[in-house]
């Protein structure tokens, strides 16, 4: 009976001994789970929390939907050719611009509303400066202000912000 209480002990050491190595690998192998989710949520997270962290981030980091859509280019039909008075005489400006939109759906809207469009380029090119038009930062700032006033003139209609940028793709001033 000795030997029979014996084996028992054996077995319940033994079944201790399993019952510690099943714990031990478990709490390891959960350790190496839970560091490879860590892993790929850091590496794969989205920038929106150090958007949040940087208030004086541009707007163009956020990852709305719009954002990561393809860029389209519409053209606008037909150059822009307008009078400028000069300082000693009255110059011949054409601009042939295109428009940089994000998707289709923006690509189809700003085709839409092309007489719109005109309209406030037209508006922001004949009230520019001939001495701002022949530098490059003249250039820009009338690129910009045409940005604007497309943008501001759209918002009302479609409800946001449809173009991204305005290219002039040919400038000549006479």
């Amino acid at each position: 009976m000795m030997a029979e209480e014996e084996l028992e002990l054996q077995d319940a050491a033994e079944g201790g001994k399993k019952k510690n190595k099943l714990v031990l690998f478990g709490g390891i192998g959960l350790v190496v789970v839970l560091l490879a989710g860590g892993a790929a949520w850091f590496f794969m997270g989205s920038d929106e929390p150090a958007a949040a962290a940087n208030p004086n981030a541009p707007e163009a980091q956020t990852t709305e939907p719009e954002v990561m859509a393809q860029a389209d280019y519409v053209g606008m039909p037909r150059p822009f050719l307008f009078n400028l008075p000069g300082v000693d005489r009255a110059r011949l400006v054409e601009i042939k611009v295109q428009l940089m939109v994000r998707g289709e759906d923006d690509s189809i809207l700003t085709k839409k509303h092309i007489p719109l469009i005109e309209d406030a380029l037209l508006t922001t090119f004949s009230g520019a400066d001939v001495q701002k038009l022949s530098t490059q930062a003249g250039k820009d700032e009338l690129r910009q202000l045409a940005l604007l006033n497309v943008q501001n003139t759209l918002q009302p209609i479609t409800g946001k912000k449809v173009v991204e940028k305005v290219l002039f793709t040919g400038f000549v001033m006479q």
